[in-house]
């Protein structure tokens, strides 16, 4: 092992390998013509390629058919990707290969674009040599020697074998070849000079996806060779691509998504009408009409299909405009399918439609016999474990109107995680640690110096960190003395560790009066709870050759694209923020398993947390294929002059004072409401009504917009009963719940009777009807909308456009006493259970009345 390490090549080298092979197959490809392409005076060229006035041969196209769902993680379509890329060779989708039933894996598929008949290679190792040998005959030569095949028939007839088997010894022997072929040819291919060659492809694929639960117990030398196939950015290319050649999913009827519904039927009928569609490299999916006087969906496929046919020569008798290729699209799709109808070609090929009412029907009806909207698919596939790290205020400072936007945006995502399905683990990563302890030590020792037996009771946090700080600016004694309390504090002290205790037990008391308005959940695991964990990480970094010493002993870790490094350790052999920060991305990811992390600080952190990642990634913690990490960086919430919200006299707004002014606003309004017979509330129903829209106004009020903005904070503008505010939704849902009730007290219609009996049946005949119908089933794509960035406007959106449907309804059709009543009232039923489920997603409390 000792000369296997010797020989074997770093970690940057690996990189440089890795690069210099990619360039090498690049090179090879443009010497040969591409991909395959003929060239005048070529290997490739066609008996007419010579001649005067002769019509090119086409360059062949590449496809590849029979990709199964598993995409990246099928051995056979990962090699025929990571090949494509190395060899420069553009590889397509070839959907399904349903005339060759003599191949039940992946097939390259290639020839001409629209060939009937063209040429097939099949299995991994043989779709390798494929595209390795069309770089051309000199270029292929080189990479598909006879050693080469050699070494993918021994991976086919040894390796793969020996892997699946679990034989210890048969795996031993596999190995024991693999290290002997690397020792002989410098560590870095098992056949020659040349890293990646076809063979390695083969080979390290293999050990990756067969084994890579062995990677820690193979030898060095086997290890950094799989290192130089995971660490090429040709490899990450690869999984890329795999997962673009996946087939365009068919219609599933249990999928709630519209806008996967509408894709998989012009998917469909695309293939049907023009089956070359997905060899030319289009993409097929449907759009929602920013302008629903036009449609509701449309496909913009015809115009760039038209485009390619041409190009290549395929273009179908008959068709010589876009507008006909559209139009084919529409015959394709026909009125037998259950989602669209109304299709009609707009402008130069857009062709636009309409989703069937009956379709509407079934998605709305299920809402009222669930009680609650359908989860989109896209939640089943996003079951992970989330670390959600939010609202984070320091000990001994009351929570300020700055800790407003990391709270409410924190909690909301947290509720879209765990609507999707996420085990989510929401941290409060309060400020719990530092230099600042030792000045607030030390000043409680002086104002309370019978704290031993008496507990202080600090009502004023602000007041007392003011006092602290101002003590330790004039008094160079106490600055000195608090200096030395730090040490102490660190080193375990324990009166001084008392002390600390006292202040953070006061502290978690007056965050907690916000969190109980709030209705935030969050468990607290201060910086300080990292303290022991960070000599292990600075070691770490440093035993894998990553951390640089700088002048004065500073111990940082560079990360690509900043110039500025993570300082692990200061020179005075403290830690920072940095420091912590490494600390906890090791422990979350390594105790707590989490596979996606979630940091919600103010924008100006978004660099440190970049570079957080960076690092994390760079020594191998994080993995892009089974990691996620998100930093969702927040604008500064501003008062009327632009600047950021504090009191008259330029004091920062404590948050407590702020949600409860909006809640005094609130509760005027109410009792003033029912001064005037305008309420349909009691009396002593008034301050939770107020405290519910006072507190929902505030959230509602952060959430509506993207979370990178700034907002000027505006007590009139959150509180109007008009517009996109909170006050207006908890209005819209109100009135729905009040119509049903009329519906059962004036008309004896009892929806929720009408559902346990099964009775339950909505018609959307009116336009309104089917309009509100449209909106309710948009549901399930805001969620997955939402799922991509985690920025809760998109429910907001959502649920805004929604009561504004609801509104046109109630408006434009009568429900009390029409002979649809029955329908209508489970419609507003439908729509409110909808709005519930965003309000609890928001972390809004809803009223039934108001």
């Amino acid at each position: 092992m000792a000369d296997d390490e010797k020989k074997g090549p770093s970690k940057k080298e690996l990189k440089k390998l890795a690069k210099k092979a990619e360039k090498e197959a690049a090179k090879a490809a443009a010497k040969s013509g591409g991909a395959g392409g003929a060239k005048k005076g070529g290997d490739g060229a066609s008996a007419a390629g010579g001649k005067q006035g002769a019509k090119p041969r086409p360059s062949p196209v590449y496809r590849l058919a029979n990709v199964p769902d598993a995409g990246a993680a099928d051995a056979c379509v990962l090699k025929a990707c990571f090949a494509a890329v190395l060899y420069g060779i553009p590889l397509l989708p070839g959907g399904t290969a349903a005339d060759l039933p003599f191949v039940h894996g992946p097939a390259l598929l290639y020839g001409e674009a629209t060939s009937p008949c063209p040429s097939v290679a099949f299995g991994g190792n043989g779709i390798v040599k494929a595209l390795a040998l069309a770089t051309g005959k000199e270029a292929g030569k080189r990479h598909m020697s006879a050693v080469v095949d050699d070494w993918l028939e021994f991976e086919r007839s040894e390796l793969r074998p020996a892997l699946t088997s679990g034989n210890a010894k048969k795996i031993d022997g596999a190995l024991g070849k693999i290290a002997a072929a690397l020792e002989v040819h410098g560590g870095t291919s098992v056949v020659g000079d040349e890293t990646l060659t076809p063979a390695d492809v083969a080979v390290t694929i293999t050990l990756l996806l067969l084994h890579a639960s062995a990677y820690e117990s193979f030898s060095p030398a086997i290890q950094k060779y799989v290192d130089i196939t995971q660490t090429s950015p040709a490899y990450s290319q690869a999984k890329k691509l795999a997962k673009s050649l996946l087939p365009p999913p068919a219609f599933d009827e249990s999928d709630p998504s519209l806008l996967h519904a509408a894709s998989a039927i012009f998917a469909s009928a695309i293939a049907s009408a023009f089956p070359s569609a997905l060899s030319l490299g289009i993409e097929i999916k449907a759009f929602k009409c920013k302008d629903i006087k036009h449609g509701d969906y449309q496909c913009n496929v015809a115009m760039p299909l038209f485009q390619k046919l041409k190009a290549a020569g395929a273009l179908p008798e008959g068709i010589n405009a876009p507008q006909q290729v559209a139009q084919a699209i529409i015959d394709a799709v026909g009125d037998d399918n259950p989602v669209l109808g109304e299709l009609t070609v707009n402008g130069p090929g857009f062709v636009m439609s309409r989703v069937k009412s009956s379709y509407l029907e079934t998605g709305v009806n299920a809402i009222v016999a669930n009680g609650t909207p359908t989860k989109p698919k896209c939640a089943a596939q996003h079951a992970t474990n989330v670390v959600v790290d939010f609202s984070s205020p320091n000990i001994a400072k009351e929570m300020h109107v700055g800790h407003l936007r990391s709270t409410i945006i924190g909690e909301a995502v947290c509720r879209i995680l765990e609507y999707a399905g996420s085990d989510v683990k929401r941290v409060n990563h309060v400020g719990d640690w530092g230099t600042q302890f030792g000045m607030l030590i030390q000043y409680l020792k002086e104002e309370y110096p019978d704290f031993h037996g008496d507990i202080p009771n600090i009502t004023d946090l602000t007041a007392f960190y003011k006092n602290a700080k101002q003590r330790f600016d004039e008094s160079a004694e106490f600055k000195k003395v608090s200096q030395l309390n730090v040490v102490a504090l660190q080193a375990g002290d324990p009166e001084c560790r008392k002390i600390w205790q006292v202040l953070c037990d006061v502290s978690r008391k007056e965050f907690e009066k916000v969190y109980n308005r709030l209705d935030i959940t969050v468990e607290e695991c201060g910086e300080s709870f990292y303290n022991d964990k960070i000599p292990p990480v600075v070691d770490e970094f440093l035993e894998r050759g990553m951390l640089s010493v700088e002048e004065g002993g500073a111990k940082c870790v560079f990360v690509p694209k900043f110039k500025i490094p993570l300082m692990l350790q200061k020179s005075d052999g403290g830690y920072g923020y940095d420091s912590t920060d490494m600390a906890a991305i090791k422990y979350r990811l390594d105790q707590l398993k989490a596979s996606q992390l979630v940091y919600i600080t103010d924008f100006t952190q978004g660099d440190h947390f970049q570079m957080v990642f960076a690092a994390a990634k760079k020594i191998g913690w994080v993995d892009d294929d089974s990691h996620r990490l998100d930093h969702i960086g927040f604008g500064t919430v501003q008062g009327e002059d632009g600047k950021r919200f504090k009191t008259r006299s330029g004091d920062t707004v404590r948050l407590v004072d702020l949600l409860d002014e909006a809640v005094a606003r609130m509760e005027a309004s109410l009792t003033e409401r029912m001064a005037d017979g305008k309420a349909n509330i009691t009396k002593d129903e008034v301050h939770a009504t107020a405290s519910a829209m006072g507190y929902g106004a505030v959230k509602y009020f952060d959430l509506r917009r993207n979370p990178t903005s700034n907002y000027i904070f505006s007590y009139d503008r959150m509180l109007d009963t008009k517009g996109n505010t909170a006050i207006y939704l908890l209005y819209a849902h109100a009135r729905l719940e009040s119509i049903i009730a009329k519906g059962q007290a004036d008309h004896g219609v009892d929806v929720d009777a009408l559902i346990k009996d099964g009775k339950a049946k909505i018609v959307l005949a009116h336009k309104s009807e089917r309009n509100l119908g449209l909106h309710l089933q948009f549901f399930a794509d805001s969620i997955e909308e939402t799922l991509k960035d985690l920025f809760p406007y998109h429910i907001c959106d959502f649920l805004y456009a929604l009561s504004i449907a609801a509104s046109e309804f109630v408006t434009q059709c009568k429900v009390l006493g029409s002979p649809e009543m029955e329908s209508r009232l489970l419609l507003c039923r439908a729509t409110a259970i909808t709005m519930r489920q965003c309000f609890e997603l928001l972390g809004i409390r809803h009223v039934m009345r108001i």
